[in-house]
C-alpha cells in the first residue's frame, strides 16, 4: 500500500454496499426518491426528504445529466460528515434532461459537507472522468451484478488515478 493520498478519493467514499443494480426507474424524481431513501437508512445522520429536496433543488439550477445515459446528482448537505457516494444502474432509462437529450440509466450521486469545496470539485471530476469513457459505460451495462457493477467501477477508477487511460 503506497502512501496514504491527502484527498478523498471516489473508492474511499463508494463501498460496495451503495453500488446498485436493477434500479426501478420511472422518472428523475422517483429515482432520485429512491437513493435518498436509501442513502438515509444506510446513514443515520442524514434525512431522507432533506438529501431529496437538495439532489432535487441542484437539478432545478440544471440538469446533473451529463450525455450518453449518465446522470451526477450532487448536493452539498449539512447533516453530511463526509462525503458520500452512490452508484445506480437503472433497470430502465429514464428522461433526465440531460444536455444531449438522451435518457439516463447510469447515475453516480454524490452528498458532500457543506464546506467541502476542493473535495467536492475534485470528486466530481474524477466521477465525469470515470463516465466520460465509453468502455467503463459499456462494461457498466453489461454488469449483472453488485459485485461486477462495484468492480468495473473501482477498476475504472484505478485506471484513472493511475493516469494510463486512453
Amino acid at each position: 500500500m503506497p502512501g496514504k493520498l491527502p484527498h478523498m478519493t471516489l473508492q474511499t467514499i463508494l463501498p460496495p454496499e451503495r453500488t446498485l443494480t436493477a434500479v426501478p426507474g420511472g422518472s428523475k424524481k422517483r429515482v432520485l426518491e429512491f437513493f435518498s431513501t436509501f442513502i438515509a437508512q444506510n446513514t443515520p445522520s442524514l434525512d431522507s426528504q432533506e438529501v431529496f429536496s437538495r439532489l432535487i433543488g441542484r437539478e432545478r439550477l440544471g440538469s446533473t445529466g451529463i450525455g450518453n445515459g449518465v446522470a451526477i446528482p450532487h448536493a452539498r448537505s449539512p447533516h453530511c460528515k463526509a462525503p458520500i457516494a452512490g452508484f445506480l444502474k437503472l433497470q430502465e432509462p429514464v428522461d433526465f434532461d440531460a444536455i444531449d437529450g438522451e435518457p439516463v440509466d447510469l447515475l453516480f450521486v454524490l452528498l458532500v459537507p457543506e464546506e467541502a469545496d476542493e473535495t467536492h470539485l475534485s470528486l466530481l471530476a474524477e466521477v465525469a472522468n470515470v463516465m466520460n469513457d465509453a468502455g467503463t459505460r459499456t462494461q457498466l451495462r453489461k454488469s449483472e451484478s453488485q459485485h461486477e457493477l462495484y468492480e468495473t467501477l473501482t477498476q475504472a477508477i484505478h485506471r484513472l488515478s493511475d493516469g494510463s487511460s486512453q
